[in-house]
């Protein structure tokens, strides 16, 4: 999984109304805690919905390189056979995970406080990214890690044989750094305490929760203060997988900006931690509405109706929102292009060091198709032309981005002229049926020769 394989190239085409029904896949980061959790607990773990992108087929694989049984079942379905808490076995193989950002820092806190050693690898992009976000806090309790320059992968990780509890403060807003800390103190003895200063995405926390784990949550003069208690017995568990919500912002932005359109998303997961775009379209303008609201799971769950809304407003997005849409930006910023004003996005350095860097892969294909985009280290601004007032014609770097590459889509389903993808492979990463859901929506997203 270390790398794409060959480049698709895309192109994307002004489209007629999209109309019907659109089933996303199932959630990326949940399908992820899934599998590991599933892996730390004694006994069978029921999966339904599970996202079979590339990224959590790679988790897949790594719980089995450390001794989990885990098998496929059906479509979505899985059934993983834990080995408990502390239960891992070393890898016999280089673990590559590869575009995963998710999917190798989790597997790295879950394995830091156990006496084992594993590799990781990844794709060129993952191999780009920090690392050091999570070896630093696992180095708190005991891990080492030898990596490239940067903290880069490939690395090493050699788990600690004494692990001891830690208190840690997060330098920043990433639900990866806080989860891969509460799975390495899983295996420690005593409380392993995680400081926030601004909530992110409780996935984890969640889980951990309904698995059996001791866990707690307080709102303090700190911060966002999260309580784990070691060394549990994790209870295996039948989880149903809610559908993606940034899965399902491609085909709700899209369905903003195309003339005529009406389109439901069903089974979105809304979790207030990941919710935050929808939020902001609604901030806009945008004609959304979330349809039989539910609980399922633990999760929040709705069903999104998005139809086209050609009276969207540019606003400035609350900086405090970040943390629960950071993934949505770039769709986003498609919408902002056809929103009549500047849409202002502060507090958002984390796109920087994402699969890319989000901000400048945007606004460099948004500058090609016409746009107006200014950008800062920590935030970007585009001006909207309203509705119909993107001229396209640009080809645009993906980036080995899959986010990048579906947001170029959705934008060429709107523009004047067409959108052309260098590279539309990545997709797969995330969202392996983009391609005949939006289709079957009535988008004109063909790959092409070259």
């Amino acid at each position: 999984m270390s790398g794409h394989g060959p480049a698709i190239p895309m192109t994307s085409r002004k489209c007629g109304p999209l109309t019907g029904e659109a089933h996303v896949p199932g959630d990326k980061s949940i399908s992820h805690r899934s599998l590991i959790l599933g892996a730390m607990a004694v006994g069978e773990t029921h999966i339904t919905g599970l996202l079979e992108g590339e990224d959590v087929l790679g988790t897949a694989d790594a719980m089995r390189a450390f001794g989990a049984d885990v098998e496929r079942v059906g479509d979505g379905e899985w059934r993983v056979h834990g080995v408990g808490v502390g239960g891992f076995a070393e890898p016999e193989q280089v673990i590559d995970c590869g575009n995963a950002g998710t999917g190798v820092r989790l597997i790295m806190g879950a394995m830091a406080t156990q006496p084992i050693t594993a590799t990781f690898t990844g794709d060129a992009s993952l191999r780009s990214r920090p690392m050091g976000r999570v070896t630093d806090p696992i180095a708190l309790f005991g891990a080492q890690s030898y990596g490239r320059e940067g903290g880069r992968l490939p690395m090493t990780i050699v788990g600690a044989r004494a692990p001891v509890a830690v208190r840690y403060t997060t330098p920043m807003a990433s639900a990866q750094v806080k989860s891969a800390v509460l799975l390495a103190g899983l295996n420690v003895p005593g409380k392993t305490v995680v400081i926030e200063k601004e909530a992110t995405r409780d996935h984890t926390e969640r889980m951990l929760a309904g698995f059996g784990a001791d866990i707690t949550v307080d709102d303090t003069d700190e911060g966002h203060v999260i309580t784990l208690t070691g060394q549990p017995e994790l209870k295996p568990q039948s989880i149903a997988v809610p559908r993606d919500p940034s899965s399902a912002a491609f085909p709700v932005c899209a369905a903003l900006i195309v003339p005529g359109s009406d389109v439901l998303v069903p089974n979105i997961g809304l979790n207030p931690t990941r919710a935050g775009l929808f939020y902001t379209l609604q901030d806009m303008g945008a004609d959304l509405t979330f349809e039989n609201e539910r609980v399922e799971g633990g999760e929040p769950v709705a069903d999104l109706r998005a139809r086209y809304s050609p009276d969207m407003k540019g606003i400035v997005v609350p900086p405090e929102r970040a943390a629960s849409m950071i993934d949505e930006y770039p769709i986003l910023s498609v919408v902002a292009a056809f929103a009549t004003g500047t849409t202002n996005m502060p507090g958002v350095h984390e796109l920087r060091v994402k699969e890319s860097d989000r901000i400048d892969a945007m606004a460099k294909g948004l500058r090609a198709a016409g746009v107006t985009v200014d950008e800062g280290e920590d935030w970007w601004a585009v001006d909207g032309l309203g509705p119909d007032g993107v001229r396209g014609g640009a080809t645009v770097a993906t980036v080995l981005d899959h986010r990048i590459a579906m947001s170029f889509a959705c934008l060429g389903m709107a523009t004047q002229k067409p959108i052309h993808l260098d590279d539309g492979s990545p997709i797969a990463t995330s969202f392996p049926v983009f391609e005949p859901l939006m289709a079957g929506l009535g988008a004109q997203l063909v790959r092409t020769n070259t």
